[in-house]
This record gives C-alpha cells, structure tokens and sequence, in this order.
C-alpha cells in the first residue's frame, strides 16, 4: 500500500534522529576513543549522545564577490603560499 502524496514530508529524511544505529554508535566511540576492538561486544553499548547538526540555511546562497574562473584560483594559491610564509 503507497503512502498518499499529501500525507508525505518533504523534510523526512532532514530532520534530526534521536537513536543512532549500532553502527553510527561504534564509530562514534571509536571517534572518542571509548571503543576497544579486542574483547568488545556490539551489545550492551554506552549511551553515546547524537551530534547536533544546524540546520541548513533557507536563504538563497549570495553570489561571490571578486574574481572568477582561473583568476580564482591564481588568487587562493597566492593567499596560500603568503600563508606559508
């Protein structure tokens, strides 16, 4: 049975989950160092908090001021290499 199209949201995948999956929660631990590989069971794991993303900007996303193209490129590479310096 589908799913009519006004009952749908367009934002179901965007939004924040609260559980993580097992998966997400190992590599999570692994992240902070928490995680042992030797002697560790996927069961009984911490609780491992999920991490608070900010939503995406609605805004339209402005144009770039300066220079385009190759310009552009030179311009960062400079930057880049006063940086070194």
């Amino acid at each position: 049975m589908s799913l009519h199209k006004s009952l749908k949201r367009k934002d179901a995948l965007a939004r924040r989950r609260n559980v993580l999956s097992r998966g997400e929660r190992i590599e999570r631990l692994k992240d902070e160092e928490r995680w042992d590989e030797e002697g560790a069971s996927v069961f009984g794991l911490p609780k491992v908090k999920p991490r608070i993303v900010e939503a995406p900007s609605r805004a339209k996303a402005e144009e770039p001021e300066g220079p385009e193209g190759e310009e552009a490129e030179r311009v960062v590479e400079a930057e880049a290499d006063e940086a070194e310096e």
